[in-house]
C-alpha cells in the first residue's frame, strides 16, 4: 500500500479508504446489502493485512451502528494510533435541534455521540456530511474549530455540495483564523465527472486534497453491463447509474481490463487515482475480493491511450449528491 498526506496537511493516509457504510443494521429496514459484525470482521482483518489504514464512516450510516461495529473492529485488530479515523455529521440522527444539521448544537452533540460509538476520545478527520443552507457558515466553522481546540478532532473536511459553498466556507474559517477544511469528500468516477469542471481546480488551489466516494459508481465500473447484484437491487444511489449512456463507459473499461488480464475494479479505480488532487478513494467493500482489487490498482499506471478510450464517451450531467 502507498501512502500520501492529505492534500497539504501533514495528515498521512493510505491511498484507499475503507469505507465503512457497507458495514452495520438498522431495525425494521431492508438491509440485504450491508454486513452485519459477523460478516463485516474478515473485511476489516483484510484491511489491517493490506494496510488500509484510513477508515471512513458517518454517523448516519446505519443509525449509528456503523460507527459502532468500526470502534470494535479498531480494538480487535488494530490499535487507534494506527488508524486514520473519519466520521461525518449532517443528517438526522433523531428529532430535535440537535439530531441534524450543522448547527453549533448539533456539532457539540453529534461528535459526542460519534465518539461514544466509536470507543474513542477523538477522530482524525471530522467531515461535514453536506452544506446546511439554514445555518450562518460562521456558525458552523466556528463551531468545528471548537471541537479541534477541544482535542476531539485533529483536522476537518467537507463532502459534496457547490463549490462556491465550500469557497466560502474556506473563505470564512481563513479570515476568522479558525480551522480550514483538509479535505473534500465528492462523488466521482468515470461516469460522474462534474468534479472537474470547478470543484478540482478550486481543490488544487487551496491545497485540499478529494477523497472520492462511490469511485466504482456503486458498483457499477466493476462488472459487465447488466449484470446485477444485492446492492444494487437495494441501494437508490446505485440505480442513478442505470442509464444507457453510461454503457460505453463500461464497456471500454471492460475491453482495458481483458487486455491487461485484471479485473475491471482494478482499471476503474487505477483511472480516479491517476488524478492529481485525489488522494484516497473511498471502497465499500461486502466480498473478499474487493480490498484486494482497490490495493492493486494503487500499483497500476494506465497509458494515455486507454485513458482517452475511458473519457471520450462521457457526456455531462447533474450533479445527484447535493441534498
Amino acid at each position: 500500500m502507498d501512502y500520501a498526506r492529505l492534500g497539504s496537511s501533514g495528515l498521512k493516509v493510505s491511498r484507499i479508504a475503507l469505507g465503512c457504510m457497507s458495514f452495520g443494521h438498522m431495525a425494521g429496514e431492508p438491509d440485504a446489502w450491508a454486513l452485519d459484525e459477523a460478516a463485516a470482521e474478515p473485511l476489516f482483518r483484510q484491511a489491517v493485512e493490506l494496510g488500509i489504514t484510513f477508515w471512513d464512516t458517518a454517523n448516519m450510516y446505519w443509525a449509528g451502528s456503523s460507527e459502532a461495529l468500526v470502534g470494535k473492529a479498531i480494538r480487535k485488530y488494530t490499535r487507534r494510533e494506527d488508524v486514520v479515523l473519519a466520521t461525518k455529521v449532517f443528517f438526522k440522527m433523531h428529532d430535535g435541534p440537535g439530531g441534524s444539521g450543522l448547527s453549533r448544537k448539533a456539532i457539540f452533540e453529534q461528535i459526542d455521540a460519534s465518539l461514544a460509538r466509536l470507543g474513542t476520545d477523538y477522530v482524525d478527520l471530522y467531515q461535514i456530511h453536506r452544506f446546511d443552507p439554514e445555518t450562518p457558515v460562521e456558525e458552523t466553522m466556528e463551531a468545528l474549530h471548537d471541537v479541534v481546540r477541544a482535542g476531539k478532532a485533529r483536522y476537518i473536511g467537507a463532502s459534496s455540495m457547490w463549490a462556491w459553498q465550500f469557497a466560502k466556507m474556506q473563505h470564512v474559517a481563513e479570515a476568522n483564523g479558525w480551522t480550514r477544511f483538509i479535505s473534500m469528500q465528492d462523488q466521482y468516477n468515470l461516469m460522474q465527472r462534474e468534479e472537474e469542471r470547478e470543484m478540482f481546480g478550486l481543490l488544487a488551489d487551496q491545497g485540499v486534497g478529494s477523497l472520492p466516494w462511490s469511485p466504482l459508481a456503486k458498483g457499477r465500473l466493476a462488472r459487465p453491463w447488466g449484470e446485477r447484484t444485492a446492492r444494487s437491487e437495494n441501494d437508490p444511489m446505485g440505480a442513478r447509474y442505470d442509464v444507457d449512456r453510461d454503457r460505453p463507459i463500461v464497456e471500454s473499461v471492460a475491453r482495458i481490463a481483458e487486455s491487461r488480464g485484471v479485473p475491471m475494479a482494478q482499471i476503474a479505480l487505477a483511472w480516479v487515482l491517476g488524478k492529481p488532487v485525489v488522494t484516497a478513494p473511498i471502497v465499500g467493500p461486502t466480498r473478499p475480493h474487493h480490498l484486494p482489487d482497490a490495493a492493486a490498482a494503487v500499483e497500476i499506471e494506465l497509458a494515455d491511450d486507454e485513458i482517452a478510450a475511458m473519457e471520450e464517451f462521457y457526456t455531462p450531467r447533474l450533479p445527484t449528491a447535493f441534498s
